[in-house]
């Protein structure tokens, strides 16, 4: 439809009918370029820009901006194809009643590839996210750079990348990928908070499984290479993974519940109708006395937090650790918690990132922080200390002591070595360390101990299987029993376990005003 012809005098009389006018042309970019364009999309099981939209957002409340934007661009028969949104919708709208931005790639139109105008329209979204404080959404479905605009398709991508980064820690930051996301266009989601991704329609990479096949030989299909249980069980590049494109949006929706709009705020709380004060008295059981018998951590975060829900952030990758949301009395709280049944808990290099990357996270966004201990060190290997465990066991240790927003720290059974030092122990700051009656922390295990300790002397015995049993006793007796680190007040009560939930409960509380002042400089510089 041509809307630049001449018309007649402007009088009230032509009011109606230019407004019929621009309600048509409003259909017109709705409905998208066409019924075949729309059907094949639908064929490849992925839903259309406007139908995401529609499912992220409350009902009826996306406002567009700029969807009568077209592009400038000439050559290669660019200036005979200018479909109105240039392929990608942006807006706002309200999320749980509260103001959300997003913008959502159009595969329909030009396969969603980024060009000149559509970068200037995302670019427009981020800053008015950024000017709102409110959280900004990406449901990214493209083929990457418009390769027919050249160089300016690509200044696009640096000026999303420039404004990812200027918005980190500001503004929370969701990318959902669903469909491809190739090449530079990969770079936007990892400067984001979150990543979700599909089953079946999303993948991500540098360089596809063509590319991969010419330079190394390798052959590999796109969603091993890319999609996303690659991502989210190797990589860790992808914190959710789902089968459907609706079950994906609805958790989108849930953590943005959890999330404040901007730094500025605090997380929303929620009412709860469980007691504050209620006994946890399944703890007891749950966890068994013996250090070296393993368990489901999140059997007992699932004892302590409201009703029993949490929201685990990287399920499927570094699963030797937890990192999850959760309410405590209604409060977003954010658990770091070693997972026992898996390599006994042990933190090594994908654990250590996972929990560094979700302290940041919290702490950017005021969410206070409960660490559950159970660990029994690093992972010892030629492997992990050749891949760097003692720069990214630092990013952890890094993390924590950096942190502002109130901390707790909850010791149930072991904590060894450096391990314990990491998992925010009193010494690097932790506000509050509380332990149960179970707890054993210790530079190591009791047998390592007396190994190392006692070595000449158990050498030396008539009977070193006797001797080492009774030095082994002796050192637990001496240094190992669970009041140890109480009488040096490096850990403030040893609670009974019924009581975990309003001990942590009543900490948060007494904590939730805490203000630190931190030395003035213009970043930190976190190990690589």
């Amino acid at each position: 439809m041509s809307i630049t012809e001449d018309r007649p005098t402007w009088t009230q009389s032509h009011l109606r009918s230019y407004t019929a006018e621009l309600s048509e042309l409003r259909d017109s970019v709705v409905r998208g370029p066409s019924e075949a364009a729309t059907e094949a999309q639908h064929a490849k099981g992925k839903l259309t820009a406007r139908e995401r939209i529609e499912h992220l957002f409350d009902e009826g409340t996306f406002t567009e901006l700029e969807g009568l934007r077209r592009h400038r661009a000439t050559g290669f028969g660019l200036e005979n194809r200018r479909p109105h949104t240039d392929g990608v919708v942006i807006g706002w709208g309200l999320v749980h009643g509260r103001t959300v931005f997003a913008y959502a790639h159009d595969f329909r139109i030009f396969g969603g590839a980024l060009g000149e105008a559509h970068a200037e329209k995302i670019h427009k979204v981020m800053d008015l996210a950024e000017a709102a404080g409110a959280p900004v959404v990406g449901l990214c479905d493209g083929a990457g750079a418009r390769i027919q605009e050249g160089v300016t398709a690509l200044a696009g991508y640096g000026g999303i990348f420039q404004r990812n980064v200027r918005n980190s820690g500001v503004i929370p930051q969701i990318s959902v990928i669903l469909g491809p996301c190739a090449g530079g266009a990969a770079y936007s989601p990892a400067l984001t908070d979150f990543v979700f991704m599909v089953r079946g329609i999303s993948q991500m990479f540098i360089t596809g499984p063509d590319v991969v096949q010419a330079v190394t030989g390798e052959v590999i299909t796109q969603d091993a290479l890319g999609g996303a249980d690659a991502h989210a069980a190797t990589s860790g590049v992808a914190a959710f993974a789902y089968d459907d494109e609706q079950s994906c949006l609805d958790d989108v929706r849930f953590l943005l519940s959890m999330l404040p709009s901007n730094n500025r705020e605090l997380p929303p709380a929620a009412e709860t109708d469980d007691p504050a004060d209620r006994r946890t008295e399944a703890l007891l059981d749950l966890v068994p006395g013996d250090p070296n018998r393993s368990y489901d951590m999140r059997k007992v975060i699932e004892e302590v937090v409201d009703n029993g829900e949490y929201f685990e952030v990287h399920e499927l990758w570094g699963t030797n650790i937890i990192c999850a949301l959760a309410r405590l009395d209604g409060h977003v709280v954010g658990i770091v918690a070693n997972q026992p049944s898996v390599t006994a808990g042990v933190l090594d290099i994908h654990a250590s990132e996972k929990a560094a990357r979700f302290v940041q996270t919290c702490d950017a966004f005021n969410i206070p922080l409960v660490t559950l201990v159970d660990v029994p060190g690093f992972l010892p290997g030629v492997d992990q200390e050749h891949n760097g465990i003692i720069r990214h066991g630092a990013k952890l240790l890094y993390a924590y002591c950096n942190a502002t927003v109130p901390r707790i720290q909850l010791i149930l059974r072991k904590a060894y070595g450096g391990a314990y030092i990491v998992m925010d122990s009193r010494s690097i700051g932790t506000d509050v360390s509380l332990a149960w009656p179970s707890n054993e922390i210790a530079v190591m295990g009791a047998e390592g101990a007396a190994n190392v300790v006692f070595r000449r002397q158990i050498a030396e015995a008539d009977d070193p299987n006797e001797a080492r049993t009774r030095l082994v006793k002796e050192y637990k007796t001496e240094l190992m029993h669970p009041y140890y680190a109480a009488e040096r007040g490096l850990v403030d009560d040893v609670i009974d376990p019924a009581e975990t939930r309003s001990r942590l409960i009543g900490a948060l509380a007494m904590l939730r005003g805490k203000q630190v002042t931190l030395p003035s400089r213009k970043h930190g510089n976190q190990p690589q």
